[in-house]
């Protein structure tokens, strides 16, 4: 279940933490974690992307031994490995650091809201902290002291109940999370509220719901601006906003738009997932498990995802690792207000070199035209 974990803006700087299973890398320009210097990609490597974020070797997303890799770039495209932000040694995330989300409390202190295995069958919710605020790359991570934070109530599937999103705080100075869960096999975002982000108390009702869908994997939920020329604040309740509620299953992210309000929280959806034939979606093709923060040096709103390839097993093995992150995309609100809108960030547009190109060419069918000066991969 991966997820964009962290957004720090810093002057220059956007610092990400990123959590995946196994160690993470750069892409198109690497970093050596000894000196953190930038190298080029390896040339072993001819079918490695290169400029997507995807980890030297190992797997992403898979289990194993599950952990929170930890990297940061200054511009989405370029990234620096640093040291593992979390390991699962723990009793309460003994069998994995599995997905979750990383926000600002009051003050702006950066903490990580992520999901333990705490057995092969039961799944709870943990805090955890930077241990020096004062360290810019933010590189120790500390467990709370108090950890599980969340866990799961009696009727509860705790085997499925995981991936707490970026929380928001209203207008009453509580603060709010969704946790992915189902029931009678069908998905859910549980809600629960907490003052002081250490203890929490379970909502009566979910934020939503669905007879259609199965388990809720990596929910989302923000809010977008009508007007569309902006991103906005996670904790934003501006009247010119709708929310988004992102759900992943069936091998795809869908979402619905709706209308949420904090006093009762109740979000009211426009057309519910796969209702009267509606199917929107981020992606309709490999993207999974996505995951959305604000962008408050640029006002924008920024979507990635993961990208599970198609090569088999056995190419896996032999060319050691597998997985990719997509493009990051800023994601808007259309003109209609009936769907999402995305472009890739302008960042990406920097990586852009050679302009090659060609005109008064004649094509005929069956023919093959060649063009000179430039890869397949690099297109």
């Amino acid at each position: 279940m991966t997820d964009l974990k962290l957004k720090v803006t810093m002057d220059l700087s956007v610092v990400l933490v990123v959590g995946f299973c196994f160690v993470l890398l750069g892409n198109g320009v690497q970093s050596d974690r000894d000196d953190e210097k930038l190298q080029s990609l390896p040339q072993d490597q001819p079918y490695r992307t290169g400029y997507h974020f995807q980890p030297p070797k190992n797997w992403m997303n898979v289990w194993g031994n599950i952990t929170w890799a930890h990297s940061i770039s200054y511009d989405l495209v370029n990234w620096i490995h640093l040291d593992i932000a979390l390991s699962p040694d723990d009793p309460f995330d003994i069998n994995g650091c599995w997905s979750g989300s990383t926000m600002f409390l009051s003050g702006g202190k950066p903490v990580i809201l992520y999901t333990g295995g705490v057995t092969m069958n039961r799944q709870v919710q943990n805090l955890a902290e930077p241990k020096n605020l004062s360290d810019p790359m933010l590189r120790v991570w500390v467990k709370s002291s108090h950890n599980p934070i969340i866990t799961h109530v009696d009727g509860m599937d705790s085997e499925n109940f995981r991936d707490p999103t970026t929380a928001w705080q209203g207008p009453d100075g509580l603060w709010r999370v969704l946790v992915g869960s189902e029931m009678n096999s069908h998905g859910r975002a549980l809600l629960y509220r907490s003052r002081d982000f250490v203890t929490w108390t379970q909502s009566k009702e979910p934020i939503h719901s669905s007879t259609r869908t199965g388990m809720w994997e990596c929910p989302d939920f923000y809010p977008v601006s009508i007007d569309g020329k902006s991103g906005v604040d996670t904790s934003s309740l501006d009247k010119f906003t709708k929310h988004v509620l992102k759900a992943s299953f069936d091998s795809s992210d869908h979402y619905v738009l709706g209308n949420y309000t904090d006093v009762p929280d109740n979000f009211s959806v426009d057309t519910d997932f796969l209702d009267n034939g509606s199917d929107l979606r981020y992606d309709y093709g490999n993207f999974y498990a996505s995951k959305t923060f604000f962008d408050s040096a640029k006002k924008r709103r920024i979507l990635w995802a993961w990208i599970q390839e198609s090569d088999s097993t056995t190419d896996d093995v032999k060319k050691d690792w597998s997985g990719l992150q997509s493009f990051p995309r800023s994601i808007l609100l259309s003109k209609t207000g009936k769907q999402l809108i995305q472009w890739p960030v302008e960042e990406v547009e920097k990586q852009r070199t050679v302009n090659v190109s060609f005109k008064n060419k004649e094509l005929k069918g069956g023919s093959v035209l060649e063009i000179s000066g430039i890869t397949a991969s690099q297109v």
